[in-house]
């Protein structure tokens, strides 16, 4: 996961220079290795390799399309995603003026949003401070979220972690970095490893810029908080996380 981190930002970099070419081979790589894992990255690493053509002057239909194919596979297969998923295929599909097939993606996509948005899911809070604890749980409360678990460990978070994903209740989860036993980013690290979809909020008083922060961003973590926080911060967070799965 690391190398890969470190492939995508050696390709950024090229793209930014105009080596066009350089950048799009590693950014086609990345797609086809993420392909094979069903993880939406692909999407991105195809769209952006689409980039590299427009940028030489290139017809970039081939990426696009194929960028869209993948999203309409993840669509059937990932339903808590579905309304996403066929939204970006409809984006990619209209980029290359097949406008048919972009209507009949976002058709598909109203269907599931009413589901999407009217569903129940857990909230856990994973942090060492009972403050914070208390902090989170009150703003979560105030923002309307009642559904609410606290766990202080890292063992503790993992296995109610995963005794909710095994029983299909979608979590979103609020991380912090330093826990006593295991570290926030192998946790991460390990969750996502397994349900590549997981909604993981980082909490933590490191910069975002820095390396750890940046490599379990990497690994699929959907938002970032800096302590300390307000409602507000936590709301966007939230907010995001929400956008990234239905917009």
């Amino acid at each position: 996961m690391e190398e890969d981190l470190e492939k995508f930002d050696l390709a950024c970099t090229y793209l930014k220079n105009d080596q066009n070419m350089t950048a799009h081979n590693m950014f086609m790589d990345l797609a086809q290795k993420e392909m094979k894992n069903n993880n939406y990255r692909a999407g991105l690493y195809l769209i952006l390799a689409s980039e590299c053509k427009s940028k030489q002057g290139k017809e970039k239909k081939d990426e696009l399309a194929e960028a869209a194919k993948f999203y309409l596979k993840l669509a059937k297969k990932d339903k808590h995603n579905s309304n996403y998923a066929y939204q970006c295929a409809a984006r990619c599909f209209l980029r290359i003026g097949r406008y048919d097939d972009a209507r009949k993606a976002f058709e598909e996509a109203q269907k599931y949003t009413i589901e999407l948005v009217e569903e129940k899911r857990p909230i856990v809070l994973v942090d060492d401070s009972p403050a914070i604890l208390l902090r989170l749980e009150s703003f979560l409360q105030q923002l309307g979220y009642d559904d609410i678990q606290t766990v202080d460990d890292g063992k503790s978070a993992l296995d109610l972690i995963t005794k909710l994903v095994k029983s299909k209740q979608n979590p979103i989860i609020l991380l912090d970095m330093d826990l006593p036993d295991i570290k926030g980013d192998v946790i991460a690290k390990t969750l996502l490893e397994s349900k590549p979809d997981l909604s993981i909020i980082l909490i933590t008083a490191d910069e975002k810029s820095t390396p750890r922060v940046r490599k379990t961003i990497g690994f699929g973590s959907t938002a970032f908080v800096q302590k300390p926080f307000s409602i507000n911060e936590l709301k966007n967070a939230l907010d995001a996380t929400r956008l990234s799965e239905i917009k």
